[in-house]
This record gives structure tokens, sequence and C-alpha cells, in this order.
């Protein structure tokens, strides 16, 4: 069943770093109802606004709807949750203040199985999946840098009003977001191709985007693991997820600037990486049906070592 959502909706933002902080700026630039849950910088956003600079123009938010609790928080239509997934047992504390009966969460984060753990732990929620794919960073405290890209794909896991799904890529759009709504398994995948060479092979060789595909040999290390991607993709009987799509992203990661993925800049400023969804999960879920990723599976092994974990 659909119901026509045509009120203004009230968003909120659990997590305002370079993603949700980003996403939030651009709805409330646009005259969307935002407010944003912050941490260390909430005085100094309270104080001096949130800063975006930006490939596509850079804007200051002067008055920001800002929190430092989540249950001093309105109830909200939509959730956008930038936390990372590191931080996701903290999630349903963050959350129930802010929902009423129908109020869409939506899980800006990488990784594989983040939707299902989160409905396992709070039954009935509403779900969507949000699939960035953007370059930006938090640099300082209310202070985002936007180097490059910027869209957002929604894609639906369990919410049952699909109306509610189109009125927030809507709402992206007349922010100035390129959005789509997407097929949610398909969209989850499709991510991975690009997060899982990449996040990790910087950490590893402590490097950038650009250089690893600057080399031969580490540019067909990317398209080697790439495509581990896509076979476990369609071993799991994932449509969509292709060779083509792989080499696309190679394509559009040569014309990006010298960029450094969330993982390594986790790893560098000492904070713990997201391990679990972005190489656990998806190798489990192909080893659960015959079909390994030798090369994703060392590199999650490296990467354990890396933080001081013990692969299992």
């Amino acid at each position: 069943m659909t119901h026509k959502t045509e009120k203004i909706m009230k968003y909120g933002i659990i997590g305002t770093g370079a993603i949700g902080g980003y996403y939030g700026a651009k709805l409330a630039r646009a005259g969307h109802d935002v407010h944003f849950l912050l941490h260390s910088d909430y005085d100094h956003v309270c104080a001096s606004g949130l800063r975006v600079d930006s490939c596509d123009g850079d804007f200051l938010l002067e008055q920001v709807n800002a929190y430092a609790s989540p249950a001093d928080m309105p109830l909200c239509d939509v959730v956008l949750v930038g936390l990372k997934s590191v931080n996701n047992s903290l999630l349903p504390e963050l959350l129930r203040p802010l929902l009423h009966s129908r109020t869409l969460v939506v899980l800006i984060q990488n990784g594989i199985g983040l939707e299902a753990d989160l409905q396992a732990r709070m039954p009935g929620l509403w779900l969507a999946a949000g699939l960035a794919f953007i370059c930006s960073a938090k640099t300082g405290p209310g202070h985002i840098v936007h180097q490059f890209y910027g869209n957002i794909n929604i894609g639906n896991y369990s919410c049952p009003e699909t109306s509610l799904v189109s009125a927030v890529v809507e709402d992206f759009r007349g922010a100035g977001v390129g959005a789509a709504e997407v097929e949610y398994e398909e969209a989850r995948w499709k991510k991975a191709v690009w997060n899982m060479p990449f996040n990790g092979l910087t950490v590893a060789l402590d490097t950038q985007t650009d250089r690893l595909l600057a080399c031969p040999s580490t540019m067909a290390l990317v398209r080697e693991m790439m495509m581990e991607v896509v076979g476990a993709a369609g071993a799991l009987g994932v449509g969509g997820v292709t060779e083509a799509f792989a080499d696309k992203m190679i394509r559009n990661t040569l014309s990006m600037p010298s960029y450094s993925p969330s993982m390594k800049l986790d790893y560098d400023n000492r904070r713990p990486m997201e391990i679990e969804y972005l190489y656990t999960r998806p190798i489990a879920e192909a080893r659960r049906i015959g079909f390994e990723m030798p090369r994703l599976s060392m590199l999650e092994a490296e990467l354990r070592f890396r933080s001081g974990q013990s692969p299992e």
C-alpha cells in the first residue's frame, strides 16, 4: 500500500560528519526542516554554524538546528544516519527519541548486512539504504570539505510506503543533489565493488586512490578484487553487478582527484575501521553459498592485523 506524501518533511541527522553533515546541510540550505545531532563540535556549530567547502560552491549554514542529545530532538519523518557502522550498537538508543509510527530511517553507511542487523534489533522499523557516491571529509569542527561527485541512491529495504522513499529522492533533487531510487540488493553490492578494493588497499599500502591506479600492478589488483565482488553478487543472485560496472568504477576513479577513502582517514586518525560490514559480512555471505573471495579475504586479514584484531 502506498500513501501520497504531501507535507514538508522533518529530517533528523544522526552523525553530522562528512556524509550526514553534507547531505543534511544541502537539505537545510534548500529550506527543509533539518535537525542535526552533534557530539564534539556541538558548541562550535551553535556559535559559528556548519560550513561546507564544496566543488559545487561553498556555503555556510549560519543558523543550525543543533542538538547534543537525541532526547532533545523532535520527532522526525526521515532520519539520515551518517554514523560510522562501528557505532551501530548505539543506534536503537539514538533513534528511538526521533521515531513516530511512520518514520523512515536511511542508513547512509558502507557495507553489507547493515539493514538486516538493525531490523533484527528494531522490528517494524522502516528502513532504506543510502548509497552515497561522494568524495568528502570532515576537516574540523563544523567544517566539511566536498571534493568531488555527490550523488546519492536510495534503496528501499522495509518501508511499506514506497511514496515516502520517492519523496526523499525528490527532496534531495530539489536541494541540488543527484538522487535516484534503486533496487536495494543491487545497490548495496554495487557500492561494494568500489568500497572493498579501495578502502582496504589504501590502508594496507598506505596510499591514495590515484596512486593505486597509476601503478599497473595495483590497478590490476583493484580490478581483480572488483571482479570477486561481481562474482559474489552473481552467485548470490543479485542482478546488475557486472564486469562493465566494475570497469566504469575504475574509469570514474581515474577522473577523481587524489583521494583517501573513509577507512584510510579512520586508520590515519587512529579510529576503528569498518571491517565487519565492509569485509567480514560480504565475504561470509558469499562463502555461505560456496563462493570464495580469496584476495579480499587476504585484505581483510591484513586490515584485522592493522587494527589489532585477529582474523577469525
